[in-house]
């Protein structure tokens, strides 16, 4: 069957969107692809289709969940056997699909990046033929992106590791610099690198320079003026989403909130409220329909500003994806600045964090295991950020990760004990009942060290895993892995400690940087003096015939000014600095430097803020409307003070 019969027999499509056939045709080829589309573009048709043609399984990666369970609806009604593997679902769905997965029966898996670092998973896909292997979002990959995540550095090893025989990159929103490092990473040809353009005309691009206190105003009278239509208003704060959300109902809107504050079932529901209307509003953080297809959403706001214009992009392309005219406009004030730039600088370590973080891993010996979990903790590092760092240090050449590894099982038999012995005779028999022995028995679960078992058993801790997974296979008991712990070799053992805490520092300072130049980028967009659209779509490399005549340049001919701020008392300005040095006096390790103190007083968490218990203290987030580097030096000079 020809790829075109395929689309409209098993799709039910009569044409290919621009870009699809070249990727498609490339693939199947046996080669690897890089499809860089406009979100709603039809990326996931990419994948799609050519599952359809060839044995094996194609094994989607995506960071998304609600992504997963929008496609997989839709596959599961054309009749394609689809499934997922997150951390949402039960224990009898997650052995439901590996069952599935193992027999043969699926065409398609979605899996989260993070799920390569479970050794269970991982020797369970090593024994299926990978017909091609899809990474949505690839951007991620790129470290000087705007959404960079240490877990994608590691899926182009992967995609070796498992036998891959062909790769896609998918992305909505790559700069050139970043599409070349994703053709790098996957050692994609040039010319499969398939770029369709981010202009599209049916979208209204308006930008309205505002004050923050008539931004209210402003955004009611959008919606009382405008001809009602599904609408999606982002804001940045959880407490934000709330307060605008009552702000609209109590206008007679119907406006709901909508963030990760909420509970998983209110949050579904919103979802499927607003999926099921033609004139629902959601006001949401940013998290908020990514991978959510609905073709019909009229309008998106942007109250608070976006954190970068890739951001924006992504987020405005949710609007008019059935063709028809959409507005997309940002209300756009100078006040959220500091916000926006305040979440960067929170993910700044201190320069005792590094360097202690440094001093264990050189001194952890050549080979080494550890807790991330505890790490964090340790060195008041937040998870994502201590994984970058461990990224940082794998580029560099000082670490070698291994594969990840479960400290602890836990086993509890689904037959009597007999009939799981009966399956088995001779030594495969003992060593199973071995296993039972050597393990610690509660009142229902069994809890097992298999590296202790190893040990004790005289066989090779693959064996034991191997042994239970078995067991979980055939349901005779359900197995649960915890206490992950990540495996590293040292490579240089004559690394300098300063040096490397330096190096790590550099680089941390220059993505702070990054993300407030990106922020500028933003506000740059409004007060652009020229066709806002064509300067949008230039920042992704695609250069437009003409002005697009329907943006706020284009519209009015004027060239827009932000609104002055207003000035903030000096510093420390309202701040109880007694109660804040009697605070530092109690808390030496949380409070130690002008770093931290900084992050404290605008209310940005911390490992050590949580184990510190100091996270309601009423001076937490004092100063969140107040410039971060501001704060950090009117800290400085306190603490030497």
């Amino acid at each position: 069957m020809s790829i075109d019969e395929l689309l409209r027999d098993h799709f039910g499509f009569t044409e290919f969107r621009p870009g699809q056939r070249e990727v498609i045709e490339a693939l199947l080829k046996g080669s690897r692809a890089l499809a860089v589309f406009p979100t709603g573009a039809g990326k996931s048709l990419c994948y799609q289709l050519p599952a359809l043609t060839q044995d094996g399984i194609t094994l989607v990666v995506s960071p998304l969940i609600a992504l997963m369970k929008d496609q997989i609806d839709f596959l599961t009604r054309r009749g394609i056997p689809a499934a997922r593997l997150d951390s949402s679902m039960s224990a009898d769905e997650f052995r439901d699909v590996s069952d599935r997965m193992q027999r043969g029966e699926l065409k398609i898996l979605y899996v989260a990046p993070e799920r390569f670092n479970n050794e269970r998973f991982l020797a369970s896909i090593r024994r299926l033929p990978i017909s091609l292997f899809a990474i949505d979002e690839a951007h991620c990959i790129s470290e000087w992106g705007h959404n960079f995540r240490p877990d994608y550095l590691k899926l182009a090893e992967i995609a070796v590791g498992i036998n891959a025989e062909r790769i896609l990159a998918l992305t909505a929103t790559a700069t050139p610099a970043v599409a070349r490092d994703i053709c790098t990473a996957f050692a994609i040809p040039d010319e499969n690198a398939i770029v369709t353009g981010f202009y599209r005309a049916n979208l209204k691009l308006a930008t309205s320079p505002v004050s923050a206190g008539d931004r209210d105003a402003l955004l009611l009278k959008r919606f009382q003026s405008r001809k009602p239509g599904s609408a999606i208003v982002y804001v940045t704060l959880q407490k934000t989403a709330e307060r605008v959300a009552q702000l609209l109902a109590d206008a007679g809107l119907p406006a709901e909130a909508y963030h990760a504050g909420l509970e998983a079932a209110q949050r579904t529901a919103v979802q499927d409220r607003w999926m099921s209307s033609d004139h629902g509003i959601v006001v949401a953080t940013i998290a908020f329909g990514m991978g959510i297809d609905k073709s019909n959403v009229r309008y998106i706001y942007h109250y608070n500003l976006p954190k970068s214009l890739e951001s924006y992009s992504q987020e405005i392309g949710r609007a008019g994806r059935d063709g028809l005219p959409s507005t997309v406009e940002m209300l756009a004030t100078p006040e959220d600045v500091p916000t926006i730039e305040n979440f960067a600088y929170g993910d700044t370590p201190t320069t005792s964090s590094l360097r202690a973080l440094v001093d264990e891993l050189l001194g952890s010996g050549e080979e080494f295991d550890l807790s991330l979990y505890d790490l964090s903790n340790r060195h008041d590092i937040r998870m994502l950020v201590l994984r970058t760092a461990l990224t940082y240090l794998e580029l560099r050449g000082v670490l070698r990760q291994g594969t990840p590894f479960y400290a602890g099982y836990e086993m509890r038999p689904l037959r009597g004990m007999d009939e799981i012995l009966n399956l088995y005779q001779g030594e495969p028999a003992q060593l199973v009942r071995a296993i039972f022995d050597f393990a610690k028995r509660g009142r229902v679960w069994y809890s097992l060290n298999p590296d202790k078992a190893a040990e004790a058993l005289g066989q090779p801790r693959r064996r034991i895993c191997r042994a239970l997974e078995v067991l979980e296979e055939k349901a005779m008991i359900e197995l649960q892995s915890s206490e992950v712990r990540n495996r590293y070799t040292r490579l240089q053992p004559d690394a300098e400690p300063a040096e490397l805490t330096a190096e790590l520092e550099t680089r941390f300072l220059k993505r702070e940087q990054q993300e407030r130049e990106r922020i500028q980028q933003v506000l740059s967009l409004v007060t652009h003096a020229g066709c806002q659209t064509a300067f949008l779509a230039a920042h992704f490399g695609e250069i437009l015939a003409g002005a697009c005549g329907h943006c706020s340049y284009c519209a009015t001919g004027r060239v827009q000014s932000l609104p002055e701020l207003a000035a903030l008392p000096p510093l420390p300005a309202h701040l109880d600095v007694p109660a804040l040095n009697a605070l530092r006096k109690s808390q030496p390790d949380a409070l130690a430097e002008p770093r931290s103190v900084a992050r404290f007083l605008c209310g940005l968490s911390s490992p050590a803020f949580t184990r510190a218990k100091i996270s309601r203290h009423a001076l937490f987030g004092a100063l969140a409307d107040y410039p971060f580097h501001d704060v950090m030096a009117w800290a400085s000079g306190s603490l030497l003070s």
